[in-house]
C-alpha cells in the first residue's frame, strides 16, 4: 500500500492511499465521517488502480466538519493533482450517496458510479424505522469516525435531497450508475431500486446472503461483486 498527501483547494492536506494498476477507481467509505475502512489491497477491485481518500477532518486528513460540496471539491482536487481525466467512483453506504452527488455535479469527471448498500435519495420514516429496529442484528465492525463531520454531512444531505431540481438533475445525469444492495442489509433496498429506475443509465442488483458491511464479513464476495461492476463500466 502506497500513500500520499494531496493539497485541497483551500490548503488542507488530504491523505490518499493507492493500490494496484489499471483503470482508475476512487473508493469512498461511509458514515458519513468514517475513516477510510476500504483501504486494503486484499479487498480492492481486481485489475484496477484504486485510490483511497480519507475525508477531511477524519483520520490522517487535516480539516474539520464540511459540506457535501466541499467533499466533492476535495475529490476533484485529488483527481486533478493525480492528472486523472476521469475515474470510476465506487462508494459504500454513505459513500454511495456521495458518489451519486459527485456524478450529478461533475459528470465529465466520472466514468461511472458503483454504489454499494447506500441509503438512496430519501429521508423516509418507514425506512428509518426498519433500520433502527434491526440495528442490533448487524455485525459489530469497529470503524473510527468523527462525530462533527458525521453531523455536518448529514445536515447537508438533508438540504440536498430537498432541492427543488434534484429529481430533474438525476433524470438528466448521463453517468452509468450501478446500484447494489446487500441481501441481508437491515436497510430497505427500495430507494436504490427507485433511483436506478430514475437514472437514465441506472441499474440495480441484489447480492444474496450478505450483510451491509460485506467488505468485512464476506470479502471474497465483495471483491467479485465490485470487480464485475468495474468491468461492466467498460473502462480500459
Amino acid at each position: 500500500m502506497k500513500s500520499l498527501h494531496v493539497v485541497a483547494d483551500d490548503g488542507i492536506k488530504l491523505h490518499v492511499g493507492v493500490t494496484g494498476d489499471g483503470p482508475d477507481v476512487v473508493m469512498l467509505s461511509g458514515g458519513p465521517g468514517c475513516g477510510q475502512y476500504l483501504e486494503d489491497e486484499s479487498i480492492a477491485p481486481l485489475g484496477m488502480r484504486a485510490w483511497y481518500p480519507e475525508p477531511r477532518g477524519v483520520g490522517r486528513s487535516d480539516g474539520s466538519a464540511h459540506t457535501m460540496r466541499e467533499a466533492v471539491a476535495d475529490l476533484e482536487a485529488i483527481r486533478r493533482t493525480l492528472e486523472i481525466e476521469a475515474w470510476i467512483v465506487l462508494g459504500h453506504s454513505w459513500g454511495s450517496d456521495l458518489a451519486v452527488y459527485y456524478a450529478v455535479h461533475h459528470p465529465k469527471s466520472v466514468h461511472g458510479v458503483i454504489g454499494v448498500a447506500g441509503r438512496g435519495i430519501q429521508r423516509d420514516r418507514t425506512w428509518s424505522e426498519a433500520y433502527h429496529a434491526g440495528k442490533h442484528l448487524e455485525p459489530n465492525i469497529p470503524i473510527a469516525w468523527d462525530a462533527d463531520v458525521h453531523a455536518a454531512l448529514n445536515r447537508d444531505y438533508v438540504r440536498w435531497i430537498h432541492e427543488p431540481r434534484l429529481l430533474r438533475q438525476l433524470a438528466d445525469c448521463p453517468v452509468p450508475t450501478a446500484l447494489i444492495a446487500a441481501g441481508l442489509d437491515i436497510r430497505p433496498s427500495w430507494p436504490l431500486e427507485q433511483l436506478a429506475a430514475l437514472l437514465p443509465r441506472g441499474s440495480f442488483q441484489r447480492v444474496a446472503d450478505v450483510p451491509h458491511d460485506f467488505w468485512a464479513t464476506a470479502p471474497a464476495t465483495w471483491v467479485d461483486v465490485i470487480t464485475d461492476a468495474c468491468q461492466l463500466m467498460g473502462v480500459s
